[in-house]
This record gives structure tokens, sequence and C-alpha cells, in this order.
């Protein structure tokens, strides 16, 4: 198999439920590594066991809170000329992981980089969830403090791509019930549970709907997939003037209501609010 074997930091994905997921280069890396850095080296050994893969290279750790400053020693070593082997506790190492920065550091320094793909939470909950998969973007963990939170969203609105996101199990019912009300109560989406696991389950329905089935939180690794807000011709934005009224009337200032309207719907603002202005407004 085509492993490096000269100086490089090797990025290695590990399954994120089933270890027969396990790539053929993962078991030959772990068993030739010179040095293997885990974000959690109890969950590494539990893996090398599972795999039936002896580990004979030192293991060190490699967290978010360590890793500026254990990358400069994992350089040093592949610049060395070592095979320093980077792995996490599921998936790709620097997606939601630590990684990145020990990247960065080593196109810095020169030295080489390189990676063995393998199972990815982000891409499974893709392809399973039944929502676009020809543009997405990955948003990651959104902010834990409700405020903060909603704030991230309101950036989203407008946002075409289908949007994945990863989420605790115990919070994912009230970032499921902020979504419903920042994205729209309606707007399609996956709660991807367990994936590859024994008890994998995928709830599709809308943002509304799988807040409800999360309300009490669930068990087990969350992806959450977000249909992106859907085209819209010109003429449609006629059809929005009438909510935007109720809005007004409901006691909102024009602007705030056009502003959540229009980011809800993927139109323009300036064209709402135009629209919006005439007669039937109170």
């Amino acid at each position: 198999m085509n492993i490096p074997t000269d100086g490089v930091i090797l990025l290695a994905a590990t399954p994120i439920g089933d270890v027969s997921d396990a790539p053929p280069r993962l078991r030959e890396a772990l068993e030739t590594a010179d040095l293997i850095a885990a974000e959690d080296t109890r969950r590494l050994l539990n893996l090398a066991g599972r795999l039936g893969v002896t580990l004979s290279a030192p293991v060190v750790s490699l967290h978010e809170h360590n890793e500026a400053e254990r990358a400069a020693e994992l350089v040093a070593a592949a610049r060395e000329g070592k095979l320093v082997l980077v792995v996490t506790d599921a998936g790709m190492p620097g997606v939601s992981d630590p990684g990145y920065r020990l990247v960065r550091a080593a196109i810095d320094a020169g030295a080489r980089v390189s990676a063995i793909p393998g199972p990815s939470a982000v891409l499974t909950a893709l392809a399973v969830s039944g929502l676009p998969s020809d543009r997405f973007c990955f948003e990651g963990f959104l902010p834990r403090r409700p405020g903060d939170r909603r704030r991230a969203l309101a950036g989203l609105t407008s946002e075409r791509r289908t949007m994945v996101f990863f989420e605790s199990p115990r919070r994912v019912g009230e970032v499921l019930a902020d979504m419903a009300a920042v994205l729209g109560a309606e707007r399609q989406a996956a709660l991807c549970r367990e994936l590859t696991k024994t008890h994998e389950e995928v709830l599709r329905g809308t943002l509304r709907e799988l807040a409800g089935a999360a309300a009490g939180g669930v068990l087990g690794e969350v992806t959450v997939v977000v249909a992106g807000v859907p085209e819209r011709a010109p003429d449609d934005v006629a059809d929005l003037v009438p909510e935007v009224h109720a809005m007004v009337a409901a006691g909102a200032r024009l602007k705030d209501a056009v502003a959540e309207v229009a980011g809800r719907a993927g139109v323009s603002k300036r064209e709402l609010y135009q629209a919006s202005l005439g007669p039937a407004l109170p």
C-alpha cells in the first residue's frame, strides 16, 4: 500500500461508528508510524485493539487544549524524517477536530502533509438526508449560548446551499427550535443519529417537526442537515408582501419584518421593502 515513508504529517480518518469501515491504509499506518498523535490516547488504544493492530510507536495526545504547543514537536519530528500519524476520535482530523493548527504549522515550516481518506459524518449524513447534495457547506458546531447561536443562524438565512452541522445530543432539541425560529419552521431538514452504528436513525421532516421530536434530547452522536433557502423568481417577491404586512400589523418594524422575511425566502431586501410600501401597509 502507498504509505509515505519519508518525513510527513499524515492525517488519517478513523471510523465514525462501525470499526470495519477503517481504511486498510489506516491499519498499515498504525503499524508503521514512528510517532502517533491522538485526540484521545485511550480511544486510540481501544481502536487498535478492535482492529487487531499492535502499536509500536510512541503515542502522544493532540487535543484542542495542547495543539498549539504540541504542533512544534510534531512538525520537528516530521522534518527529521519521521512518519507522524495524526488521528482523532472519529472522522478526519481538522474537521471540527484537532489538526488545523498542526497542518498550518507544518506548511509554514515546509514539512510535508498528506492524508488517508475515510469515514466522514458530514458526507454520510448529507448522502442519507435526502436533501440536495450538489452544493453544500459545513458549519460545524453552532455557539452554545442561545443569543450567539441565533445570531450565527441569522447569518445563514439567505444560504442557498444545503447546510451540515454537528451538535451535542443534549442541546440538539433547543438548537433545532432556534433553527425553526430563525430559518423557518417549514424548512426541510434531517436529524442523523449514531451513523453506521447499530442504532442508526435518520429523522426527516421540517425543522418544526424535528425540534418537537428532539425536545427532550437524544442519545448518541448527532449530525443535522438543513436545506438551503429555495430559489425564488423575481415575481415571487410580491407574494411575500402580505407576510411582511402581517408582521408589521403585529407590531414589528417594517425594516425588521422585511429583513426576516427576505432572509428566510432568499430574496432581495431592497426589492421586498419597495414592494411592501403601499396602501395595504397599516
